[in-house]
């Protein structure tokens, strides 16, 4: 497998766990169950579910009105597309 395959499913797998988490937190906020840790969120994001993150929080409007999630979450996007780039580069 090449460099490319191998971040290519990382980061698919990633973002489709963090998508599914932003969608039970939803639902679990919704039943007034036990919730996923904000902190939990962020860190699926940060190593590499962003994408997956401002999907699920645009789909499910989910923590819309969190400034920390609503500017947090494009900001580790950039960084991590600035860090992809620069991976796959040299």
């Amino acid at each position: 497998m090449t460099t490319f395959t191998i971040i290519f499913i990382y980061c698919a797998a990633i973002n489709l766990i963090t998508f599914g988490a932003m969608g039970i937190d939803k639902a679990k906020a919704r039943r007034g169950a036990w919730r996923i840790p904000e902190a939990t969120l962020f860190t699926l994001a940060i190593v590499g579910g962003s994408i997956g993150a401002i999907f699920g929080m645009t789909l499910f409007h989910h923590k819309t009105k969190h400034l920390s999630f609503r500017l947090g979450l494009p900001f580790i996007l950039l960084v991590q597309l600035l860090g992809l780039y620069l991976l796959l580069r040299g």
